[in-house]
């Protein structure tokens, strides 16, 4: 653990527990969606658009868990911002 993270760490202690989810930013939902499949054998849900969170969505079935991968739907969403300044995309946040 930082030093940074030490000092902000609450008395009591925390744990993640069970995840539901790791969000991944994409910015070619078809290339994601078919890296993971391959890697992991996975299967991977159809594609669900959500305009009121700006975004086109897949879930990967990693078995324990889910990773969801997040494609921006237009200039005015979220994860386009974050494709900005990671524009190969990457972690977006953990769900549990």
């Amino acid at each position: 653990i930082c030093a940074s993270a030490r000092r902000h760490a609450s008395v009591e202690p925390w744990t993640l527990g069970r995840l539901n989810h790791v969000a991944i930013a994409v910015p070619d939902m078809a290339a994601a969606s078919e890296t993971w499949r391959a890697a992991l054998n996975a299967k991977i849900s159809d594609p669900q658009t959500l305009p009121e969170h700006g975004v086109t969505v897949r879930f990967v079935d990693a078995g324990n868990t889910h990773v969801e991968l997040l494609e921006p739907l237009g200039e005015a969403s979220p994860i386009a911002a974050f494709l900005k300044k990671n524009p190969s995309g990457g972690l977006h946040h953990l769900c549990h």
